[in-house]
């Protein structure tokens, strides 16, 4: 951000264009579930690329803050499009205006993020999730990061057209036909992201 205020140095418009931007765009058009690991204060666009994420987990003693009023700014990468669909109106408009600090626990409580941690549990907490995950039908996980995305700007007609095609997709996998065997045969299912 010093950068910034250099006259030598790139302009605001470059910085939040050219870099944060795409970083929002990439997380949420990769078709995988994106889980974030904040484990210390989240501040400005370093809160909102958190919240970009599908998952995100926190250390107990973590923070989120929207600081860009504290010097002048308005919230980027994609921050006045995501708090508010997490937290609603009267929320967001406040955490943005104010700038006040948010502990996990009460992000946490407010549905900005999906869990507050233990500090001391955070590092096995998140390795045994990202196992699980991994473990999972990515395919399917994929398609429905889709249908979730198509539904930020989607009317129900339209989200419902999306969710027949790509449960159909869906349903022409490897992994829904393991699913269901495994389901029949009592049995773990073997999934391979196909």
């Amino acid at each position: 951000m010093a950068e910034a205020t250099d006259p030598n140095g790139p302009e605001l418009n470059s910085i939040v264009k050219d870099h944060y931007n795409p970083i929002i765009l990439r997380l949420r058009n990769i078709e995988k579930p994106i889980v974030a690991a904040v484990n210390g204060v989240a501040a400005g666009a370093g809160a909102n690329i958190a919240l970009a994420c599908d998952i995100v987990f926190a250390t107990e003693s973590a923070s989120f803050i929207q600081a860009f009023s504290k010097i002048g700014l308005i919230p980027d990468s994609g921050g006045t499009f995501m708090l508010p669909r997490l937290v609603g109106w009267q929320k967001a408009s406040a955490l943005m205006m104010t700038g006040d600090k948010v502990p996990a626990a009460e992000a946490a409580a407010m549905n900005m993020i999906y869990k507050a941690i233990p500090d001391s549990e955070f590092d096995e907490t998140i390795s045994h999730f990202a196992s699980k995950m991994a473990q999972m039908p990515t395919k399917g996980l994929g398609l429905t990061k889709r249908a979730l995305s198509a539904s930020l700007t989607n009317n129900l007609e339209e989200q419902l057209a999306i969710e027949g095609k790509l449960q159909t997709e869906a349903g022409s996998t490897h992994d829904f036909n393991e699913g269901t065997q495994a389901f029949l045969e009592k049995r773990l299912p073997d999934f391979k992201g196909k």
